[in-house]
């Protein structure tokens, strides 16, 4: 994929992106009619009455004494939960630092405890062994290899013409070294070759298949998935705030491009793995980016990356808009509502995160969050329902 930076330029943007999204997105959420609602309610106040009276007989026969180790037993379950959530998700501030880092060209591998060098073109030749193919884009084939007794991912360039592109991505990965992205290993420019960490899930794009793996239906729950969805946007805060500057994230015009982009850890985390298409958008210089050369359509891409002019102009590269990093943000609902799927507690998790996917799709980049605002909110969300889950009946006791 070719990339252009051209000067800054604000695009007028028509409406039909967000009229369009409210009822799609409340159809996709499923949520209860003003009906059943009504009716729910109904039993609910019916069963309230009956558990309160219940519960009043309960606690004028216990001793005074019960009562208050009760009380103290959930006041110190609510210490354990916050200490919990607080180790969990550490602040957003220090989201690129992890103690298990290597220094700059230099990794850790499986059961390794020592950093070792990136591996060289000569150490590539001599040590890795090609096993099979496992996957091929237009840019590269990636083959599942090995090297010392790990399974590793090697990656050689298929198409010339797009020698940059995989020159960039190379760039990117040895830039942006952290948790947040998968692991280089080592790489050799003569070759075209880049070697990386293997991880046996794949991308998240067969998210749903591997969690109908019997192996892993344990974990598809509301709690992992989001976690998964909290991930993805940690990583867009990353790039937006990488140590190169604010990159936007281009290989993502359809929603299995963008999942395409992410693999899934052994341990059901997400790290970025494709970093071909990352731009840099420059600020200071009023420079933002364009993803591509040619015409991009549909509902999934933001608004400012449609053609602004109508059908009865042709399309012309020249004259279309530049834009931001806010086209990641509007892409956060379509894939969250992805990775959240459709089992038992997503709706729940939908509905808590309504207004701020709603903030995601404004038609006017400026008024769009940024994706530390959407992060702050996701884990607000997972703290609430934790509570909820771990202690329902905590208000109630107190």
């Amino acid at each position: 994929m070719m990339i252009s930076i051209l000067p800054k330029w604000t695009p007028s943007i028509t409406s039909h992106h967000q009229s369009s999204f409210l009822p799609l997105y409340t159809t996709r959420s499923r949520l209860l009619s003003f009906w059943d609602l009504q009716e729910n309610v109904e039993d609910c106040n019916m069963e309230k009455k009956s558990h309160y009276a219940k519960k009043d007989m309960i606690l004028r026969e216990m001793p005074p004494a019960l009562v208050v180790v009760l009380l103290l037993a959930v006041l110190l379950l609510n210490i354990l939960l916050y200490l919990y959530l607080s180790s969990f998700y550490v602040s957003s501030s220090h989201l690129d630092l992890d103690p298990n880092l290597c220094p700059s060209g230099y990794f850790r591998l499986g059961p390794l405890k020592n950093c070792s060098p990136w591996l060289s073109c000569e150490a590539i030749d001599k040590e890795v062994r090609k096993l099979k193919c496992v996957g091929e884009g237009a840019v590269k084939k990636v083959f599942l290899s090995e090297w010392k007794e790990s399974k590793v991912a090697l990656s050689q360039l298929t198409n010339s013409e797009l020698e940059n592109d995989f020159l960039h991505g190379l760039k990117m990965l040895k830039s942006l070294q952290s948790k947040h992205v998968v692991k280089l290993l080592g790489y050799c420019k003569e070759q075209y070759t880049i070697l990386t960490e293997y991880h046996p899930l794949g991308s998240l794009k067969s998210l749903n298949e591997t969690l109908d793996l019997p192996k892993y239906r344990g974990l598809n729950t509301w709690h992992h998935r989001f976690i998964l969805a909290i991930d993805y946007v940690r990583i867009l805060h990353y790039l937006h705030n990488s140590p190169l500057g604010t990159l936007v994230m281009c290989d993502s015009n359809d929603l299995d491009k963008v999942l395409s982009q992410y693999l899934l850890t052994s341990d059901f985390h997400v790290v970025v793995n494709d970093l071909d298409a990352l731009p840099l958008v420059n600020r200071s210089a009023g420079r933002l980016v364009k993803c591509g050369h040619r015409e991009l359509q549909g509902e999934f891409v933001a608004p400012e990356q449609l053609w602004p002019y109508g059908e009865e102009v042709p399309f012309d590269d020249d004259l279309m808009p530049p834009y931001d990093e806010k086209t990641d943000i509007w892409k956060i609902p379509d894939v969250s509502n992805f990775l959240l799927g459709h089992i038992e507690g997503s709706d729940i998790v939908r509905l808590h995160l309504f207004d701020v996917h709603m903030e995601c799709k404004k038609n006017n980049p400026v008024e769009r969050p940024s994706a530390q605002m959407v992060l702050d909110t996701y884990r607000k969300v997972l703290t609430s329902l934790i509570r909820e889950v771990a202690m329902p009946g905590t208000r109630e006791m107190l």
